[in-house]
Protein backbone atom coordinates (compact mmCIF):
# COMPACT_ATOMS: atom_id res chain seq x y z
CA UNK A 1 0.00 0.00 0.00
CA UNK A 2 1.16 3.65 -0.91
CA UNK A 3 2.27 5.87 1.93
CA UNK A 4 1.47 8.95 0.69
CA UNK A 5 -1.12 10.19 -1.99
CA UNK A 6 -1.33 13.73 -3.39
CA UNK A 7 -5.24 14.14 -3.81
CA UNK A 8 -5.39 16.25 -7.55
CA UNK A 9 -9.15 18.22 -6.89
CA UNK A 10 -11.48 19.91 -4.83
CA UNK A 11 -14.70 19.86 -3.52
CA UNK A 12 -16.60 17.35 -2.27
CA UNK A 13 -14.62 14.53 -3.92
CA UNK A 14 -11.34 15.56 -2.53
CA UNK A 15 -13.09 15.21 1.27
CA UNK A 16 -13.98 11.64 0.02
CA UNK A 17 -10.65 10.84 -1.07
CA UNK A 18 -9.39 11.96 1.88
CA UNK A 19 -11.47 10.04 3.77
CA UNK A 20 -10.37 6.88 1.97
CA UNK A 21 -6.46 7.65 2.61
CA UNK A 22 -7.55 7.76 6.40
CA UNK A 23 -9.44 4.45 6.08
CA UNK A 24 -6.02 2.76 4.41
CA UNK A 25 -3.88 4.50 7.30
CA UNK A 26 -2.14 6.08 3.80
CA UNK A 27 -1.33 10.07 4.33
CA UNK A 28 -3.16 12.51 1.88
CA UNK A 29 -1.87 15.48 0.13
CA UNK A 30 -4.26 18.05 -0.80
CA UNK A 31 -4.16 20.50 -3.45
CA UNK A 32 -5.72 23.63 -3.42
CA UNK A 33 -5.88 27.12 -5.42
CA UNK A 34 -6.33 30.36 -4.41
CA UNK A 35 -9.83 30.22 -3.93
CA UNK A 36 -10.02 26.71 -2.06
CA UNK A 37 -7.24 28.01 0.69
CA UNK A 38 -10.44 27.53 3.55
CA UNK A 39 -11.93 24.59 2.08
CA UNK A 40 -12.81 22.02 4.86
CA UNK A 41 -10.34 19.50 3.63
CA UNK A 42 -7.65 21.79 3.35
CA UNK A 43 -8.12 22.41 7.25
CA UNK A 44 -7.86 19.09 7.68
CA UNK A 45 -5.14 17.84 5.92
CA UNK A 46 -1.75 16.91 7.55
CA UNK A 47 0.01 18.37 4.39
CA UNK A 48 -1.37 20.83 1.66
CA UNK A 49 0.06 22.49 -1.30
CA UNK A 50 -1.12 25.85 -3.04
CA UNK A 51 -0.88 25.33 -6.66
CA UNK A 52 -2.36 28.68 -8.35
CA UNK A 53 -4.56 31.11 -8.32
CA UNK A 54 -8.39 30.57 -8.78
CA UNK A 55 -8.42 29.79 -12.34
CA UNK A 56 -8.67 26.34 -13.33
CA UNK A 57 -6.30 26.33 -16.13
CA UNK A 58 -3.74 27.97 -13.45
CA UNK A 59 -4.28 25.54 -10.78
CA UNK A 60 -6.38 22.35 -11.01
CA UNK A 61 -5.73 21.84 -14.99
CA UNK A 62 -2.01 22.86 -14.44
CA UNK A 63 -0.24 19.44 -14.70
CA UNK A 64 3.45 20.83 -13.78
CA UNK A 65 1.66 22.37 -10.81
CA UNK A 66 0.67 19.22 -9.48
CA UNK A 67 3.47 17.29 -10.30
CA UNK A 68 5.98 19.64 -8.54
CA UNK A 69 3.33 19.63 -5.70
CA UNK A 70 3.70 15.23 -5.52
CA UNK A 71 7.66 15.42 -5.91
CA UNK A 72 8.13 18.02 -3.06
CA UNK A 73 6.08 16.44 -1.06
CA UNK A 74 7.08 12.60 -1.63
CA UNK A 75 4.16 11.52 -2.72
CA UNK A 76 4.04 8.22 -4.49
CA UNK A 77 0.42 8.04 -6.17
CA UNK A 78 -2.21 10.75 -7.94
CA UNK A 79 -5.67 10.40 -7.60
CA UNK A 80 -7.13 12.77 -9.60
CA UNK A 81 -10.86 12.98 -8.51
CA UNK A 82 -13.37 13.11 -11.17
CA UNK A 83 -13.83 16.50 -13.73
CA UNK A 84 -10.48 18.39 -14.48
CA UNK A 85 -7.65 16.09 -15.46
CA UNK A 86 -8.83 12.69 -14.54
CA UNK A 87 -9.59 11.36 -17.86
CA UNK A 88 -6.93 13.31 -19.67
CA UNK A 89 -4.40 10.52 -21.33
CA UNK A 90 -1.88 12.68 -21.43
CA UNK A 91 -2.04 13.65 -17.50
CA UNK A 92 -2.14 9.84 -16.55
CA UNK A 93 1.13 9.91 -19.06
CA UNK A 94 2.77 12.44 -17.82
CA UNK A 95 2.13 10.94 -13.80
CA UNK A 96 3.49 7.40 -14.77
CA UNK A 97 6.68 9.16 -16.38
CA UNK A 98 7.45 11.09 -13.44
CA UNK A 99 7.46 8.12 -11.14
CA UNK A 100 3.94 8.53 -9.17
CA UNK A 101 1.28 5.49 -9.67
CA UNK A 102 -1.84 7.42 -11.24
CA UNK A 103 -5.09 6.14 -9.25
CA UNK A 104 -7.20 5.56 -12.50
CA UNK A 105 -6.69 3.19 -15.51
CA UNK A 106 -3.93 3.23 -17.95
CA UNK A 107 -3.16 6.14 -20.77
CA UNK A 108 -4.10 3.64 -23.33
CA UNK A 109 -7.31 2.51 -21.74
CA UNK A 110 -8.30 6.48 -21.04
CA UNK A 111 -7.23 6.95 -24.69
CA UNK A 112 -9.63 4.09 -26.52
CA UNK A 113 -12.12 4.61 -24.17
CA UNK A 114 -11.82 8.95 -24.08
CA UNK A 115 -12.72 8.61 -27.91
CA UNK A 116 -16.40 7.98 -28.83
CA UNK A 117 -15.15 6.27 -32.11
CA UNK A 118 -12.89 4.16 -30.78
CA UNK A 119 -14.47 3.48 -27.84
CA UNK A 120 -17.93 2.30 -29.72
CA UNK A 121 -15.98 -0.08 -32.06
CA UNK A 122 -14.20 -1.53 -29.19
CA UNK A 123 -17.59 -1.97 -27.20
CA UNK A 124 -18.93 -3.42 -30.92
CA UNK A 125 -15.68 -5.72 -30.49
CA UNK A 126 -16.87 -6.91 -27.06
CA UNK A 127 -20.35 -7.74 -27.96
CA UNK A 128 -21.34 -4.84 -25.87
CA UNK A 129 -24.94 -3.70 -27.49
CA UNK A 130 -24.51 -0.12 -29.34
CA UNK A 131 -26.42 2.80 -30.52
CA UNK A 132 -26.92 2.19 -34.27
CA UNK A 133 -24.99 4.69 -36.40
CA UNK A 134 -22.12 5.73 -38.25
CA UNK A 135 -19.26 2.87 -38.40
CA UNK A 136 -16.69 5.50 -37.15
CA UNK A 137 -16.03 9.27 -37.99
CA UNK A 138 -17.97 10.66 -40.68
CA UNK A 139 -16.60 11.58 -43.73
CA UNK A 140 -16.31 14.76 -45.66
CA UNK A 141 -18.26 13.83 -48.29
CA UNK A 142 -22.02 15.67 -48.10
CA UNK A 143 -23.48 12.49 -49.93
CA UNK A 144 -21.84 9.79 -48.16
CA UNK A 145 -22.72 11.49 -44.78
CA UNK A 146 -26.66 11.74 -46.27
CA UNK A 147 -26.43 8.31 -47.35
CA UNK A 148 -25.27 7.58 -43.67
CA UNK A 149 -28.01 9.22 -42.08
CA UNK A 150 -30.67 7.90 -44.43
CA UNK A 151 -29.40 4.18 -43.31
CA UNK A 152 -29.82 4.74 -40.14
CA UNK A 153 -32.78 6.69 -39.61
CA UNK A 154 -34.48 10.18 -38.83
CA UNK A 155 -33.99 11.65 -36.59
CA UNK A 156 -30.27 11.45 -35.95
CA UNK A 157 -27.62 12.77 -33.49
CA UNK A 158 -24.30 14.38 -34.15
CA UNK A 159 -21.85 14.00 -31.38
CA UNK A 160 -18.23 15.18 -30.72
CA UNK A 161 -15.79 12.13 -30.47
CA UNK A 162 -13.75 13.64 -28.21
CA UNK A 163 -17.02 15.31 -26.40
CA UNK A 164 -18.36 14.98 -22.23
CA UNK A 165 -20.54 16.76 -20.32
CA UNK A 166 -23.41 17.25 -22.43
CA UNK A 167 -21.35 19.47 -25.04
CA UNK A 168 -20.58 18.82 -28.85
CA UNK A 169 -23.88 17.29 -29.59
CA UNK A 170 -26.85 18.42 -32.43
CA UNK A 171 -29.76 16.77 -33.12
CA UNK A 172 -30.77 16.46 -36.96
CA UNK A 173 -34.92 15.52 -37.76
CA UNK A 174 -34.27 16.55 -41.79
CA UNK A 175 -31.56 15.87 -44.42
CA UNK A 176 -32.11 19.70 -45.28
CA UNK A 177 -30.69 20.54 -41.95
CA UNK A 178 -28.04 17.59 -41.88
CA UNK A 179 -25.26 18.87 -44.15
CA UNK A 180 -25.03 22.45 -41.80
CA UNK A 181 -25.78 20.72 -38.53
CA UNK A 182 -22.69 18.35 -38.96
CA UNK A 183 -20.25 21.34 -40.35
CA UNK A 184 -21.22 23.57 -37.15
CA UNK A 185 -20.67 20.26 -34.67
CA UNK A 186 -17.76 20.23 -36.14
CA UNK A 187 -16.52 24.05 -35.49
CA UNK A 188 -17.56 23.61 -32.32
CA UNK A 189 -16.21 20.21 -31.29
CA UNK A 190 -12.79 21.32 -32.31
CA UNK A 191 -13.13 24.63 -30.55
CA UNK A 192 -14.38 22.62 -27.43
CA UNK A 193 -11.91 19.49 -27.08
CA UNK A 194 -9.22 20.12 -29.85
CA UNK A 195 -10.58 17.32 -31.98
CA UNK A 196 -12.79 18.28 -34.93
CA UNK A 197 -13.73 14.50 -35.42
CA UNK A 198 -17.64 13.89 -35.01
CA UNK A 199 -19.86 10.49 -35.41
CA UNK A 200 -23.85 10.15 -35.77
CA UNK A 201 -26.25 7.82 -34.11
CA UNK A 202 -29.84 7.55 -34.15
CA UNK A 203 -31.62 9.44 -32.22
CA UNK A 204 -33.43 7.92 -29.50
CA UNK A 205 -36.94 9.67 -28.47
CA UNK A 206 -37.67 9.00 -25.25
CA UNK A 207 -34.73 6.49 -23.50
CA UNK A 208 -33.56 6.38 -19.83
CA UNK A 209 -30.14 6.99 -19.33
CA UNK A 210 -28.57 4.07 -17.10
CA UNK A 211 -25.08 2.71 -16.51
CA UNK A 212 -23.25 0.33 -14.90
CA UNK A 213 -20.11 0.20 -12.12
CA UNK A 214 -17.17 -1.79 -12.80
CA UNK A 215 -14.00 -2.63 -10.89
CA UNK A 216 -11.21 -4.23 -12.63
CA UNK A 217 -7.23 -4.62 -11.15
CA UNK A 218 -4.10 -5.53 -13.30
CA UNK A 219 -4.73 -8.71 -12.94
CA UNK A 220 -7.61 -9.17 -15.61
CA UNK A 221 -9.83 -9.69 -12.86
CA UNK A 222 -13.51 -7.25 -13.26
CA UNK A 223 -16.70 -7.30 -11.61
CA UNK A 224 -19.89 -5.00 -11.92
CA UNK A 225 -21.40 -3.23 -9.45
CA UNK A 226 -25.07 -3.54 -10.41
CA UNK A 227 -26.53 -0.52 -11.93
CA UNK A 228 -27.89 3.26 -11.60
CA UNK A 229 -30.65 5.17 -13.35
CA UNK A 230 -29.47 8.80 -14.00
CA UNK A 231 -32.15 9.34 -16.41
CA UNK A 232 -32.68 12.74 -13.97
CA UNK A 233 -30.98 15.35 -16.11
CA UNK A 234 -31.28 18.66 -17.05
CA UNK A 235 -29.23 20.05 -19.74
CA UNK A 236 -27.41 16.85 -20.02
CA UNK A 237 -26.19 17.10 -16.47
CA UNK A 238 -27.37 14.70 -13.79
CA UNK A 239 -29.84 16.06 -10.75
CA UNK A 240 -30.65 13.00 -8.98
CA UNK A 241 -29.55 9.54 -8.82
CA UNK A 242 -30.69 5.89 -8.16
CA UNK A 243 -29.57 2.30 -7.57
CA UNK A 244 -30.84 0.00 -8.48
CA UNK A 245 -32.60 1.35 -11.73
CA UNK A 246 -36.68 0.85 -11.39
CA UNK A 247 -38.32 -1.49 -13.09
CA UNK A 248 -35.68 -3.07 -15.34
CA UNK A 249 -35.16 -7.11 -15.20
CA UNK A 250 -32.49 -8.44 -13.13
CA UNK A 251 -31.78 -10.46 -16.09
CA UNK A 252 -30.93 -8.00 -18.61
CA UNK A 253 -28.78 -6.14 -16.10
CA UNK A 254 -26.70 -9.13 -15.49
CA UNK A 255 -26.63 -9.68 -19.35
CA UNK A 256 -25.67 -5.94 -20.20
CA UNK A 257 -23.27 -6.33 -16.88
CA UNK A 258 -21.73 -9.29 -18.05
CA UNK A 259 -20.61 -8.48 -21.27
CA UNK A 260 -19.30 -4.76 -19.65
CA UNK A 261 -16.43 -6.78 -17.45
CA UNK A 262 -15.73 -8.73 -20.54
CA UNK A 263 -15.07 -5.62 -22.34
CA UNK A 264 -12.51 -4.53 -19.88
CA UNK A 265 -10.70 -7.67 -19.66
CA UNK A 266 -10.50 -7.77 -23.05
CA UNK A 267 -8.98 -4.11 -23.04
CA UNK A 268 -7.15 -4.68 -20.12
CA UNK A 269 -9.05 -2.36 -17.98
CA UNK A 270 -7.76 -1.36 -13.93
CA UNK A 271 -9.37 0.56 -11.42
CA UNK A 272 -12.66 1.98 -11.56
CA UNK A 273 -15.17 2.74 -14.70
CA UNK A 274 -18.96 3.65 -15.34
CA UNK A 275 -20.99 2.03 -18.70
CA UNK A 276 -23.15 4.74 -19.93
CA UNK A 277 -26.28 3.22 -21.48
CA UNK A 278 -29.42 4.72 -23.07
CA UNK A 279 -32.40 1.89 -22.15
CA UNK A 280 -35.40 2.10 -24.50
CA UNK A 281 -38.12 -0.86 -25.09
CA UNK A 282 -36.20 -3.00 -22.98
CA UNK A 283 -32.84 -2.92 -25.30
CA UNK A 284 -29.46 -1.34 -23.54
CA UNK A 285 -27.20 0.75 -26.41
CA UNK A 286 -24.09 1.99 -24.79
CA UNK A 287 -23.04 5.72 -25.41
CA UNK A 288 -19.87 6.07 -23.67
CA UNK A 289 -17.43 5.00 -20.68
CA UNK A 290 -16.19 7.41 -17.98
CA UNK A 291 -12.78 6.21 -16.77
CA UNK A 292 -13.05 7.52 -13.45
CA UNK A 293 -14.72 7.54 -10.41
CA UNK A 294 -18.74 9.14 -10.88
CA UNK A 295 -20.36 11.66 -8.74
CA UNK A 296 -22.89 9.44 -8.10
CA UNK A 297 -21.01 6.81 -7.02
CA UNK A 298 -22.18 6.67 -3.36
CA UNK A 299 -25.77 5.09 -4.39
CA UNK A 300 -23.55 2.28 -5.59
CA UNK A 301 -21.65 1.91 -2.06
CA UNK A 302 -25.19 2.07 -0.62
CA UNK A 303 -26.66 -1.02 -2.11
CA UNK A 304 -23.36 -3.16 -2.11
CA UNK A 305 -21.58 -2.25 1.04
CA UNK A 306 -18.63 -1.68 -1.35
CA UNK A 307 -15.94 1.37 -1.06
CA UNK A 308 -15.27 2.63 -4.60
CA UNK A 309 -12.96 5.12 -4.09
CA UNK A 310 -10.57 3.12 -1.04
CA UNK A 311 -11.14 0.13 -4.27
CA UNK A 312 -9.45 2.12 -6.53
CA UNK A 313 -6.55 3.06 -4.53
CA UNK A 314 -6.05 -0.61 -3.39
CA UNK A 315 -6.25 -1.38 -7.49
CA UNK A 316 -3.58 1.09 -8.01
CA UNK A 317 -1.11 -0.11 -5.24
CA UNK A 318 -1.30 -3.74 -6.86
CA UNK A 319 -3.82 -5.50 -5.11
CA UNK A 320 -5.93 -7.97 -6.67
CA UNK A 321 -10.19 -7.13 -6.31
CA UNK A 322 -11.06 -8.44 -2.43
CA UNK A 323 -14.62 -9.86 -4.05
CA UNK A 324 -15.58 -12.16 -7.06
CA UNK A 325 -18.78 -11.56 -9.24
CA UNK A 326 -20.61 -13.82 -6.95
CA UNK A 327 -19.86 -12.02 -3.73
CA UNK A 328 -21.58 -9.22 -4.70
CA UNK A 329 -25.37 -8.53 -3.56
CA UNK A 330 -27.39 -5.65 -4.25
CA UNK A 331 -29.42 -5.34 -1.10
CA UNK A 332 -32.56 -2.40 -0.84
CA UNK A 333 -32.65 0.80 -2.77
CA UNK A 334 -30.30 4.52 -3.08
CA UNK A 335 -31.42 7.76 -4.27
CA UNK A 336 -29.00 10.64 -4.58
CA UNK A 337 -29.91 14.06 -4.68
CA UNK A 338 -26.88 16.97 -5.64
CA UNK A 339 -26.93 19.98 -3.81
CA UNK A 340 -25.99 23.13 -6.34
CA UNK A 341 -25.63 26.54 -5.59
CA UNK A 342 -27.81 28.27 -7.92
CA UNK A 343 -31.46 29.24 -8.14
CA UNK A 344 -33.85 25.87 -7.99
CA UNK A 345 -35.76 26.37 -11.25
CA UNK A 346 -33.46 28.65 -13.55
CA UNK A 347 -30.02 27.11 -12.48
CA UNK A 348 -28.71 30.42 -12.12
CA UNK A 349 -25.48 30.00 -9.93
CA UNK A 350 -25.38 31.24 -6.86
CA UNK A 351 -21.70 31.91 -5.05
CA UNK A 352 -21.51 33.52 -1.97
CA UNK A 353 -20.59 33.24 1.74
CA UNK A 354 -22.71 30.27 3.16
CA UNK A 355 -24.22 31.92 6.86
CA UNK A 356 -26.13 28.81 8.12
CA UNK A 357 -25.42 24.89 7.22
CA UNK A 358 -27.37 22.53 8.59
CA UNK A 359 -26.93 18.96 7.62
CA UNK A 360 -29.56 16.33 7.41
CA UNK A 361 -28.87 12.47 9.66
CA UNK A 362 -30.66 10.30 10.72
CA UNK A 363 -30.93 6.23 9.19
CA UNK A 364 -29.63 5.46 6.03
CA UNK A 365 -28.68 9.06 5.59
CA UNK A 366 -25.58 9.94 4.33
CA UNK A 367 -24.17 13.77 3.19
CA UNK A 368 -20.94 14.04 0.75
CA UNK A 369 -20.08 17.46 1.26
CA UNK A 370 -17.13 19.89 1.76
CA UNK A 371 -19.05 22.85 2.97
CA UNK A 372 -19.31 24.33 6.48
CA UNK A 373 -21.56 27.50 8.26
CA UNK A 374 -19.37 30.56 6.64
CA UNK A 375 -17.85 28.70 4.34
CA UNK A 376 -17.47 30.80 0.85
CA UNK A 377 -18.69 29.11 -2.37
CA UNK A 378 -16.47 30.48 -4.91
CA UNK A 379 -17.68 31.61 -8.52
CA UNK A 380 -14.65 30.06 -10.35
CA UNK A 381 -15.98 26.26 -10.54
CA UNK A 382 -19.01 24.05 -10.40
CA UNK A 383 -22.22 24.95 -8.53
CA UNK A 384 -22.14 21.48 -7.09
CA UNK A 385 -21.31 21.68 -3.05
CA UNK A 386 -22.52 18.43 -2.20
CA UNK A 387 -25.15 15.30 -2.32
CA UNK A 388 -27.13 13.99 0.25
CA UNK A 389 -27.62 10.13 -0.52
CA UNK A 390 -30.25 7.79 1.19
CA UNK A 391 -30.40 4.08 1.76
CA UNK A 392 -33.82 2.01 2.23
CA UNK A 393 -34.95 -1.78 2.36
CA UNK A 394 -37.05 -0.87 -0.52
CA UNK A 395 -37.37 2.37 -3.15
CA UNK A 396 -40.57 3.67 -1.28
CA UNK A 397 -38.82 3.67 1.77
CA UNK A 398 -35.68 5.54 0.55
CA UNK A 399 -38.12 8.43 -1.25
CA UNK A 400 -39.59 9.01 2.68
CA UNK A 401 -36.04 9.25 3.72
CA UNK A 402 -34.99 11.42 1.12
CA UNK A 403 -38.20 13.66 1.77
CA UNK A 404 -37.31 13.45 5.58
CA UNK A 405 -33.67 14.60 4.90
CA UNK A 406 -34.38 17.26 2.55
CA UNK A 407 -36.90 18.59 5.05
CA UNK A 408 -33.77 18.74 7.54
CA UNK A 409 -31.62 20.60 5.21
CA UNK A 410 -30.55 24.45 6.06
CA UNK A 411 -28.84 26.49 3.85
CA UNK A 412 -28.58 30.12 3.98
CA UNK A 413 -26.61 33.04 2.43
CA UNK A 414 -27.17 31.71 -1.20
CA UNK A 415 -29.51 29.89 -3.10
CA UNK A 416 -29.59 26.26 -3.23
CA UNK A 417 -31.87 23.89 -5.51
CA UNK A 418 -32.95 22.12 -2.05
CA UNK A 419 -36.38 23.30 -3.31
CA UNK A 420 -36.18 21.54 -6.49
CA UNK A 421 -35.51 18.10 -4.65
CA UNK A 422 -38.25 18.62 -2.50
CA UNK A 423 -40.81 19.22 -4.71
CA UNK A 424 -39.63 15.99 -6.98
CA UNK A 425 -39.70 13.56 -4.43
CA UNK A 426 -43.34 14.22 -4.45
CA UNK A 427 -43.89 14.30 -8.31
CA UNK A 428 -46.13 11.49 -8.88
CA UNK A 429 -44.19 10.31 -12.35
CA UNK A 430 -41.16 10.08 -10.42
CA UNK A 431 -42.17 8.28 -7.84
CA UNK A 432 -43.89 6.10 -10.29
CA UNK A 433 -40.05 5.31 -11.35
CA UNK A 434 -38.46 4.87 -15.09
CA UNK A 435 -39.01 8.46 -15.87
CA UNK A 436 -36.72 9.41 -19.14
CA UNK A 437 -34.11 11.74 -20.16
CA UNK A 438 -36.71 14.97 -21.42
CA UNK A 439 -38.99 13.94 -17.83
CA UNK A 440 -37.12 17.06 -15.95
CA UNK A 441 -36.72 19.34 -19.06
CA UNK A 442 -40.17 19.27 -19.81
CA UNK A 443 -40.98 19.70 -16.11
CA UNK A 444 -38.85 22.71 -15.35
CA UNK A 445 -40.29 24.15 -18.22
CA UNK A 446 -43.77 23.46 -17.12
CA UNK A 447 -42.47 25.32 -13.90
CA UNK A 448 -41.62 28.41 -15.57
CA UNK A 449 -45.19 28.88 -17.15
Amino acid sequence: MFKKILVANRGEIALRIQRACRELGVKAVMVYSEADRDAKYVKLAEEAVCIGPASSALSYLNMPAIISAAEVTDAEAIHPGYGFLSENADFAERVERSGFQFIGPTPESIRIMGDKVSAKQAMIKAGVPCVPGSEGELPDDPVQIKRIAKMVGYPVIIKAAGGGGGRGMRVVHTEAALINAVAMTKNEAGAAFGNPAVYMEKYLQNPRHVEIQILADKYKNAVYLGERDCSMQRRHQKVIEEAPAPGIPRKLIERVGDRCVAACKKIGYRGAGTFEFLYEDGEFYFIEMNTRVQVEHPVTEMTTGIDIVKTQIMVAAGEKLPFTQRQIQIRGHAIECRLNAEDAYKCIPSPGRITMWHAPGGPGVRVDSHIYTNYFVPPNYDSMIGKIIVHGDTREQALARMRTALGETVIEGINTNIALHRELMVDAKFMEGGTNIHYLEAWLANHER
